[in-house]
């Protein structure tokens, strides 16, 4: 997909969010589609569902405080899910967005989940891909074991974070493929080695003190709390094979949201966006079709949501170059 408009907004802290859109402004009448990245991620997981989403409505993209084109946090601790979802706020009101239909994918459906806590008024549908409602460290291969040794894991490279980056950078992405899928964390029928490069290689542009800190803070945070409550169209994915977040993980989330629809992707993995994309792309549309149908229910907007009128105005001179992916 092109994204003709490239932006940055600005973060409560100064930290700078760049945000791209497929289109210059809203479609009237129809909410945008917002994509949130599951960590260490800059949109790999979106390649082969952009341009279906765009087909008839403005998608956006942006990318995490540390991530991508983002900079790096003004606060160095202020890496938490709720500044996250509050970021995401803010690149919402840059880009003129009053509704959107939030999705995640992995740490992104607990942001999406965040935002709607913080402005549900803003929140027209959640798609919850891949992920579940927090404290994703406790459930990690089915195991605590992750959540136990993570602090120890962000202490010794704050410490040592000049031997923590040569470590983090070290693996390339021709070594590391074989082994995931070895070890079976891919679907090695369906996962091309060019998407699995895509990300590998971002991983390694992230300071690892920066990933550690924000997957010990995903591992602490929880929207279960929140789940009863929702009352938008709403899609849970799982996939059958994913070790990261165990599908019965996102089944029990998708219990408990009412009216939630729930899709299993046999054969599929944690990258299931880019390994299964197609009955993923036909849930998605069948999600947005659900939100067009309500929000045409519903009562105007109130006049006090605050946004841009322009998209980007509040950062026009920060603008870059169009990019595409």
């Amino acid at each position: 997909m092109d994204w003709p408009l490239n932006a940055f907004a600005t973060a409560e802290d100064g930290t700078r969010l760049f945000w791209r859109a497929s289109r210059s402004s809203p479609v009237v009448g129809i909410p945008d589609v917002v994509l949130c990245d599951g960590i260490g991620c800059d949109g790999f997981a979106w390649r082969y569902l952009t341009r279906a989403l765009g087909r008839d409505r403005r998608v956006l993209h942006w990318h995490y405080r540390g991530h991508g084109r983002s900079g790096p946090p003004g606060d160095p601790d202020r890496l938490d899910v709720a500044t996250l979802a509050r970021d995401l706020v803010r690149v919402l009101d840059d880009a003129g967005a009053a509704r959107v239909v939030a999705i995640g994918h992995s740490m992104g459906t607990q942001v999406v989940l965040e935002a709607y806590r913080i402005a549900p008024e803003r929140v027209a549908g959640l798609g919850l891909l891949c992920g579940g409602a927090g404290r994703i460290t406790e459930t990690f291969h089915g195991t605590r074991l992750l959540h136990e040794w993570l602090p120890r894991l962000v202490d010794g490279a704050t410490r040592h974070i000049g031997l923590a980056r040569a470590i983090w950078r070290a693996v390339p992405a021709g070594l590391a493929f074989p082994v995931a899928r070895l070890l079976r964390e891919l679907d090695r029928q369906a996962i091309r080695f060019e998407d699995f490069r895509a990300y590998w290689d971002h991983v390694g542009l992230v300071d690892p003190a920066v990933f550690l800190k924000m997957l010990r803070a995903a591992g602490e945070h929880s929207a279960e709390d929140l789940l009863e409550r929702i009352d938008v169209p709403t899609l849970v994915v799982s996939a059958e094979h994913d070790t990261f977040t165990p599908a019965s993980v996102s089944a029990a989330m998708a219990a408990r949201i009412p009216g939630a629809e729930h899709v299993l992707v046999r054969g599929a993995s944690h990258a299931a966006p880019v390994e299964h994309p197609v009955p993923i792309q036909q849930a998605l549309e069948r999600l947005l079709d659900r939100v067009t149908e309500r929000e045409a229910t519903l009562k105007p907007a109130p006049a006090d949501v605050a946004v841009e009128t322009e998209p980007g105005s509040a950062s026009r001179a920060a603008r870059s170059a169009p990019g595409a992916g």
